[in-house]
């Protein structure tokens, strides 16, 4: 459908049109779903269902769609997990600032439902960040390295046992 509404026509009625003459050519027949019932359409109706279902078939996280307080509590939360693949010390340093300062804007400005957040310790996060690497480092080294595999030792030929062969 590439062909522009002329500008003399209304827009309802150049829709009209179009959705007439796709009838016409059959373009509506053998739909897939046709004559299925539509999914949900017998369940309790919620006001964002259709857009739940949507971002669960396109694979989205629904938990984007959470008040800002109640998103910054999980994420407040999940800091250790989020911290966890952290190289470096600054970089556990950086995410927990970049969190405490999401915290803070929406402290000055709160909007949505009222749900107490709280910033997060820094040091309390490191601590943990450092306790959980010291642990990986003990389980790595408790590992014992596995022995060399051993090849089988060659066969001598006969010609050389002798030490005299070829004189």
């Amino acid at each position: 459908m590439t062909e522009r509404k002329p500008a003399r026509q209304s827009f309802e009625s150049w829709v009209d049109k179009q959705i007439r003459e796709a009838e016409e050519r059959g373009e509506f027949r053998n739909l897939r779903g046709a004559g299925k019932p539509i999914p949900g359409a017998g369940a309790p109706v919620q006001d964002d269902a259709w857009l739940r279902s949507y971002l669960q078939r396109e694979g989205a996280d629904t938990g984007l769609m959470l008040p800002t307080p109640l998103l910054l509590r999980r994420d407040a939360e999940r800091i250790g997990v989020t911290v966890r693949d952290c190289s470096t010390e600054e970089q556990v340093r950086a995410e927990v600032a970049a969190l405490n300062r999401r915290i803070i804007e929406y402290l000055r400005i709160p909007s949505g439902p009222v749900v107490p957040v709280s910033t997060v310790d820094i040091e309390a996060v490191v601590a943990e960040w450092r306790r959980e690497r010291e642990e990986q480092r003990r389980a790595t080294r408790a590992v014992a390295k596995p022995a060399a595999p051993t090849l089988p030792r060659a066969k001598r030929r006969w010609w050389r046992r002798s030490g005299t062969a070829g004189s």
